[in-house]
């Protein structure tokens, strides 16, 4: 499984580059990248190439986060490649928490997340209709 940081974030310039400067420092590579924000605060979501190092970074800093793990997977990068899938969530009654994405070639790669109890049901119903899921260096290596 692919391994997710959530950072929380004080909704203040300069945050951010302040945050991938010390990804920069650290020689940490940021694969997906992601931010949901409100007034205060933004929970910045991110994969990066090497997570364990990341999260070892972080607990020495003033960031707060947590790890969590997302389920990674192509698709035809066209016009309906994700929509298959969101049916297919929808239709088996598993809500899609959150979700983004990058390219790799002529495939996007989709990141999602759904709940726990979920989690190994999504995976089965991927499987199903021969998606291929993505091993955690897969994405990490991208």
């Amino acid at each position: 499984m692919v391994k997710q940081l959530s950072v929380f974030l004080p909704n203040e310039p300069g945050t951010i580059a302040d945050f991938t400067a010390l990804l920069v420092q650290n020689s940490i590579n940021i694969r997906a990248i992601t931010i949901a924000d409100t007034s205060d605060f933004g929970i910045l979501r991110i994969i990066v190439d090497d997570p364990e190092k990341c999260g070892q970074i972080l607990k020495k800093t003033k960031y707060l986060f947590s790890e969590i793990e997302v389920i990674a997977f192509e698709v035809e990068d066209k016009p309906g490649g994700l929509h298959k899938i969101a049916k297919l969530m929808g239709d088996n009654g598993i809500s899609i928490e959150y979700l983004y994405s990058m390219l790799k070639a002529d495939k996007a790669v989709v990141l999602i997340r759904v709940d726990n109890y979920y989690h190994d049901n999504a995976i089965e119903l991927l499987k199903s209709i021969s998606v291929r899921i993505l091993e955690d260096n897969e994405v990490y290596n991208i």
